[in-house]
């Protein structure tokens, strides 16, 4: 079985002010390792989307812009196993 390069599909919601997209988007590309990021919305409210294996580093850094929820953490190896993520 093929193992992948980033394990962590780390999903949330930041809720906070004059929130930039590309800003934190450029943040993810220039310090975080991972791949598929999407990072949508608007001044108030921003989407997140990355494959990691260290979404604790998403997290920390998406926590000093807001308010974060609706935070999902899926293994997709064990997925990718059929094991519950």
């Amino acid at each position: 079985m093929e193992q992948l390069e980033f394990k962590y599909d780390t999903q949330l919601l930041i809720d906070g002010t004059d929130l930039d997209e590309d800003a934190i988007r450029d943040y993810f590309l220039e310090n975080l390792e991972g791949d598929c990021l999407l990072a949508v919305g608007g001044p108030e409210t921003i989407k997140i989307h990355f494959h990691t294996n260290e979404p604790w580093k998403v997290l920390a850094y998406c926590a000093t812009l807001g308010e974060i929820y609706d935070i999902v953490v899926e293994d997709m190896d064990r997925q990718s196993r059929g094991l519950q993520g």
